[in-house]
């Protein structure tokens, strides 16, 4: 019996399997595990849907994936590190025998359970009484204050992006905080010659903070807040927050709203669906 199409690439994959002698209930395992990759891909994602080509496959669409399985499937982490590490020999396997050009699971790693949760979007409502603690360093309020506003962290640690910020649109819990700011980052902007809102508290070659330098803001104020800060996940959130709740919105609105082009805005709303599921 011939299983040529259930994935692509399948019958050279399987032969190069087999050459490493391993056994035929872990073929058919691979099997499956791939089977079902491309066929939530074919169904969910927008991007293989238009081409069903592999070489075009991006980390987050692999990840797309895989939150499915935590999300709605319940997977174990057992189950999960195993299946990463499946469709991980694959296109490992495809990249090194030139099939594709880049390694879209290179930086996708396994996790502990608590990492795969849907993002917790309990902050945003909180964020009045988040800005006006004043046991939270200023730089973590802020990175809260701009992720709530849909920046991501290397928009706004990037040189000059202060000009591209808004502050006439602030609510008056975010006016408060934001004079607060002011009064903190103005010494350090003339001692620092920069204009910039991340800087560094000491004189140095180059005064902006990495997103390094900011994580150690960011880290003891977790146990204060009770949920992680990786800026990522507060980006992540805020979007799928807007999403849930403006169902009724149009994609040119919410690219706008969202700063989001076409594709990013298709990935966050299955997503959002995913979430809602």
């Amino acid at each position: 019996m011939s299983h040529s199409n259930a994935y692509p690439y399948q019958e050279i994959f399987e032969r190069y399997l087999n050459r490493q002698e391993l056994a035929q209930p872990t073929i058919a395992e691979y099997r499956s595990v791939l089977t079902d990759l491309f066929n939530f891909l074919s169904n969910f994602n927008a991007g293989y849907q238009a081409d069903h080509r592999v070489k075009t496959l991006l980390d987050r669409d692999v990840e797309q994936y895989l939150a499915m399985l935590v999300n709605q499937r319940q997977v174990t982490n057992g189950t999960y590190n195993k299946m990463l590490s499946h469709i991980n020999i694959y296109f490992k396997y495809l990249f090194t025998h030139d099939l594709i050009t880049h390694y879209p699971t290179l930086t996708l790693k396994g996790k502990s359970h608590d990492d795969l949760k849907a993002p917790t979007t309990k902050w945003l409502h909180l964020m009045p009484a988040i800005l006006a603690n004043q046991q939270l360093a200023v730089y973590t309020r802020l990175t809260l204050l701009l992720s709530r506003r849909f920046y991501t962290v290397t928009e706004f640690l990037t040189p000059g992006f202060y000009q591209q910020l808004d502050t006439k649109s602030f609510n008056p819990s975010e006016q408060t905080f934001w004079q607060d700011y002011q009064q903190f980052i103005r010494p350090l902007q003339e001692r620092q010659h920069s204009q910039d809102l991340f800087l560094k508290q000491r004189l140095a070659g180059d005064p902006h903070l990495t997103a390094a330098g900011l994580h150690k803001y960011l880290k003891p104020d977790e146990k204060l807040l009770g949920f992680a800060l990786t800026p990522t996940r507060l980006y992540q959130s805020a979007i799928l927050d807007f999403l849930l709740r403006h169902p009724h919105l149009s994609d040119q609105q919410l690219s706008e709203k969202l700063r989001l082009d076409p594709q990013s805005l298709t990935y966050y709303r299955q997503l959002a669906m995913q979430y809602r599921g």
